[in-house]
């Protein structure tokens, strides 16, 4: 009870709303209150872009926004932290053990997927080890870099923002299975959130406490090379699409979709999720995970009838692997994510693009005392879930 009452101290307690990944297009609020949702910080970061009388980037100046300098600055940190803060991955980790993939009797495509990935373990050492780290703690920097956005109307295109960068840094703890803590901390804002296998949450100044619809789904920091074995897992049913060269790296192409009634899950009010797929390219040198890339299409049906599409995409660059007690983790990366903005009838879209660099600076496994208890959700969620059961 001592610790539960020190937790709700610490969290402010938020009614329970889903974790979108991605701009929130309902337009109704909550009467008497103010508060986002987390669709509509991309919304509120369009009509400040739009409201500068600047075109092309390259002599864009802070006197352009004027008295709304520090309001645009404070969207463009909501909107990469949003989109770029804890993404998920598009399906759970499947919990069959690594060992026994089957390479016969299922479809060429799977059997060939099966192959790669067991070339991969071995690459980096994890087949060697017949029991896994059963916790992980890592700690890094990032610099996430503002937005530019093109918005074209057919004849001409438009570009907005900046490209002015934010440092910040970012603890991250593991616990197998499907259990993890994130926090991130950029540019004076901090982002909170986590699992314990069961519940996946989020929490932001701004959004309050929200909780994932759909699937429990891994954290896509995890899977970038932190933690091998929960790629391969992750990649456990991926079909094999051919091959493809990556920088100086020729690749083999894997791919895993989230099926119908998982995003049909993630569905709500206006926004339907169409499909999230991720592609992962293995080298064919070393067998190492070097580039990943996810697509998430949402359609919109708004209160007039039109439908807008936002489309979000994800690519990471992966590298600098080093070998930690036996197991090779990526210490570095680069991320470009593009939203992607386009309706059925408007020649108008738009287009924006934001980055991030990270830098891996610690990496231990197996740290004494790190239990179960670590990983419990926020008091704000348990609040909201026994509320909604007494209401009528």
């Amino acid at each position: 009870m001592g610790s539960r009452a020190r937790r709700k101290q610490i969290w402010c307690v938020q009614p329970l709303t889903p974790l979108m990944e991605g701009p929130d297009f309902s337009m109704q609020n909550q009467e008497g209150s103010k508060k986002e949702s987390s669709w509509e910080v991309i919304r509120e970061w369009f009509r400040v872009q739009k409201s500068v009388p600047g075109t092309g980037s390259n002599n864009f100046s802070m006197s352009v926004y004027g008295n709304n300098i520090n309001l645009a600055k404070r969207q463009d940190l909501r909107l990469l932290l949003g989109v770029l803060g804890c993404p998920l991955a598009p399906i759970p980790i499947s919990n069959n053990p690594i060992s026994y993939l089957q390479i016969k009797n299922i479809p060429i495509e799977t059997s060939a997927a099966n192959y790669i990935i067991q070339q991969y373990l071995a690459a980096t050492g994890c087949s060697k080890q017949h029991n896994g780290a059963k916790n992980m703690y890592t700690s890094g920097v990032v610099k996430m870099i503002r937005c530019e956005t093109e918005i074209s109307t057919g004849k001409s295109v438009r570009t907005l923002g900046s490209r002015s960068g934010e440092n910040g840094c970012f603890v991250l703890w593991q616990m197998s299975p499907g259990m993890w803590s994130l926090e991130l901390a950029v540019g004076g804002n901090k982002v909170l959130a986590g699992s314990d296998g069961k519940i996946v949450w989020r929490h932001t100044p701004w959004l309050g406490t929200h909780a994932a619809k759909g699937p429990q789904r891994p954290l896509r920091r995890i899977i970038q090379g932190l933690d091998p074995r929960s790629t391969a897992r992750l990649f456990a049913k991926a079909q094999c699409l051919g091959e493809k060269r990556i920088g100086e790296d020729d690749c083999f192409v894997l791919k895993v979709a989230a099926d119908r009634a998982a995003v049909v899950e993630r569905n709500e009010g206006p926004a339907e999720v169409i499909r999230h797929v991720l592609y992962g390219y293995f080298s064919q040198k070393s067998g190492l995970l070097i580039y990943m890339e996810d697509s998430h299409l949402t359609r919109v049906q708004s209160p007039d009838n039109d439908t807008v599409y936002w489309e979000t995409t994800i690519g990471s660059t992966i590298g600098d692997y080093v070998d930690v007690d036996g197991v090779l983790i990526a210490h570095q990366g680069r991320t470009i994510a593009t939203v992607f903005r386009f309706g059925e009838t408007s020649i108008q879209h738009s287009r924006t693009r934001m980055e991030e660099e990270w830098r891996i600076h610690d990496v231990v496994f197996n740290v004494p005392g790190l239990s179960m208890d670590s990983f419990i959700p926020p008091a704000d969620i348990f609040d909201a879930e026994n509320a909604n059961t007494i209401s009528p």
